[in-house]
């Protein structure tokens, strides 16, 4: 009984989803590299295999070529099933079988699908990952029907395969699209600008895609603002500050701007400089040319993808309830108060001070990767540190420096995109670290000056 214990003590959820997603992105090289799964039939290079394989598995939409042009139909299904996969995460999907078999999942199965979608406890995590499928397969299929209104009497059957492929992209905030060999190579949504019902439709996927399953699940229990829980209500409070925010930011900036909002019509700029708010939140989509945005819209977008979207949801980034957190903490403590309190709740003091760890480790790491970017790819700081959070925070957009990466810089994308997926915090803790509990032994405190 003993050695059975501490068998299941030793259970660590957390290295499983770090190992399950590298051996996702194994074997998305593996069949990319495939003759198949090239237009030209021809093998393709290794590196452009393992970056792409990384860029749709851990959801960022970062390409070195088109996926339009480059790609098969073939290789684009493989790419569908890489975005899916990580979307969702490789462990919800594979839970499918003991759902249609009617099987008993274990405790341990229970643990790792907890910590793939980011809940504190086991208990209720079957019900919420079954919604989670059930949710995703219904949202995605509304959005594949509104986005066939336009596609597929713009392409004919074709249209169909556009529709789903960009329904499940966008909803996984993957940010990859098809379209290249019609609007031009790296263009994304750009022959959409002035397209209420693609754009606002892809939106809404984003949105949804980014607020998490457990936002989902408290919804639709409850129904009713007054009831959600607190962190619901900061995930949906935050979520709506951060859209509302930008949209008013980038039309303010770049509503003159000839190369970007300037040249479209009057009603159009409004709508884009939403849905340059949205895609922010680590969909990867673009309207317009990433590189002609002024600096202050470049620095306010790099702020926005380091932020990205809501824990266990298809998107990457800070995460919205840790920005919530360090500003309450930032608050409380100008206030001189010893203990960080929102509505009437305390915020346990481990999960105060994990959000600092991880906004410090994600700064740090940022700032020494687009230094050395820059360094590298001899690019303007901006640009490189673009690039840096567009890949830490999984979000896809690029100021057009991406495709031409060298093969040390591409490397440290690859990095970067990686642990924006997993999670930095998860990956420490998955092999850094011994444990998460509370020490031993208590040293003697001492007086330092702060300030």
């Amino acid at each position: 009984m003993q050695l059975h214990k501490n068998k299941r003590k030793s259970i660590n959820p957390t290295r499983y989803i770090v190992l399950g997603f590298g051996a996702i992105i194994l074997l998305g090289t593996l069949l990319l590299h495939l003759p198949i799964s090239a237009q030209d039939g021809q093998m393709t290079p290794w590196l452009t295999c393992l970056f792409t394989a990384t860029s749709a598995t851990c959801v960022t939409g970062l390409v070195l070529v088109d996926t339009a042009v480059h790609w098969s139909v073939f290789g684009q299904a493989v790419i569908l099933l890489l975005l899916q996969l990580g979307g969702l995460g490789f462990v919800t999907l594979i839970s499918i079988i003991p759902f249609a078999l009617h099987r008993r999942i274990g405790l341990s199965q229970r643990l790792v699908m907890a910590s793939a979608m980011n809940l504190d406890r086991v208990a209720g995590v079957v019900r919420v990952v079954r919604h989670a499928l059930l949710g995703t397969m219904l949202v995605e299929g509304i959005g594949a029907v509104l986005l066939a209104i336009r596609f597929v009497p713009q392409f004919g059957l074709l249209g169909i395969w556009f529709s789903i492929f960009h329904s499940i992209s966008a909803f996984c905030n993957g940010g990859f699209d098809i379209l290249g060999l019609y609007s031009g190579p790296y263009s994304s949504l750009a022959a959409y600008q002035g397209d209420p019902l693609v754009l606002g439709t892809i939106m809404a996927l984003i949105v949804i895609g980014g607020l998490g399953f457990f936002v989902w699940e408290d919804v639709i229990q409850k129904r009713c603002w007054k009831k959600l829980t607190l962190y619901s209500k900061m995930v949906l409070g935050i979520t709506a500050c951060l859209i509302v925010f930008g949209a008013v930011y980038f039309a303010c900036a770049e509503w003159e701007n000839p190369d970007t909002l300037g040249s479209m019509p009057l009603w159009q700029r409004p709508l884009n400089a939403l849905f340059q708010s949205v895609t922010l939140r680590t969909a990867g989509y673009a309207t317009f040319d990433q590189g002609k945005l002024l600096e202050g819209s470049a620095v306010m977008s790099i702020l926005l993808m380091l932020i990205g979207g809501s824990s266990g949801s298809t998107a990457g980034g800070l995460k919205t309830v840790t920005v919530g957190v360090l500003l309450l903490a930032l608050r409380d403590g100008l206030r001189g108060r010893d203990q960080v309190v929102f509505r009437g709740r305390r915020i346990p003091g481990r999960k105060v001070l994990d959000a600092m760890t991880l906004a410090l480790t994600v700064l740090l790491l940022f700032l020494s990767a687009s230094m050395l970017l820059s360094l590298m790819e001899r690019v303007p700081y901006v640009q490189a540190a673009f690039e840096t959070a567009s890949a830490m925070g999984t979000v896809g957009v690029t100021m057009g420096i991406t495709p031409g990466l060298s093969v040390p810089s591409a490397l440290l994308v690859i990095a970067l995109m990686f642990l924006g997926r997993v999670g930095i915090l998860s990956f420490s803790i998955a092999f850094l670290t011994r444990g998460r509990g509370e020490n031993k032994i208590l040293y003697p405190s001492t007086e330092v000056m702060i300030g």
